[in-house]
């Protein structure tokens, strides 16, 4: 614990900030996934007792002076997979489910990379589906990262427009969220995946307990 440890935090500050508390992701090479989450709660935290008042440099200060008394309770530095674990299991209720169409990736392996990290960064898993033109995205997890996720999908520079130039993606809906019901499967990482045929991709979701999902909103866009 004698070195520095670079920490990446990027806020996100919604319209109504500071009278609400901005989106935080914490990255490290040097920290685990659960520390992160750990730091990210811990901001959270204090940000709430600066509701109303900007707060972002207050934080930044703050986590620099408290970082080593974070990482050094015994509940930060335990295992990476109890951790994960835990986590889990006690943010269960409120998991939610979410399912995204997007009209068209032109920057695709770019494109696909940036969902991977945020997917990591905001601890979702779940399905980024392709079959021929149709995409979607398929996120299951905590259900402020979800907001904090398509927050980022509608203000990054994701894709390039038909000239070549960066763009944001303007193009994307939101089919469906709900909260996790007993039925549906727990994903227990974000992957890609491409299907070849319709009946391919009625499996993958009826797998996930998600057959009626696929029947309402999926079949719309192939008709």
């Amino acid at each position: 614990m004698d070195a520095d440890i670079p920490l990446e935090l990027v806020f996100h500050l919604p319209v109504n900030y500071p009278s609400c508390l901005p989106g935080i992701s914490v990255n490290s090479e040097r920290l685990t996934r659960a520390q992160c989450v750990t730091v990210k709660e811990k901001l959270l935290e204090q940000a709430e007792s600066l509701m109303s008042e900007p707060m972002v440099h207050e934080l930044v200060l703050w986590i620099q002076q408290n970082l080593r008394h974070i990482l050094n309770q015994p509940e930060t530095r335990s295992g990476n997979e109890k951790c994960t674990f835990s986590t889990s299991t006690t943010m269960d209720d409120g998991l939610w489910i979410t399912l995204l169409h997007l009209d068209h990736m032109r920057a695709k392996t770019k494109y696909v990379k940036t969902l991977e990290k945020w997917a990591s960064d905001l601890r979702l898993t779940g399905r980024l589906m392709f079959m021929g033109k149709i995409i979607l995205i398929l996120l299951q997890g905590d259900r402020n990262n979800l907001k904090e996720y398509l927050i980022l999908q509608k203000t990054s520079k994701v894709d390039v427009d038909s000239s070549g130039k960066k763009c944001k993606e303007k193009m994307i809906s939101v089919l469906f969220e709900t909260k996790v019901q007993t039925e549906h499967k727990r994903f227990l990482a974000f992957e890609v995946k491409e299907y070849s045929a319709l009946d391919e991709l009625q499996k993958e979701f009826e797998t996930a307990g998600l057959k009626k999902l696929f029947s309402e909103f999926v079949l719309a866009l192939v008709k």
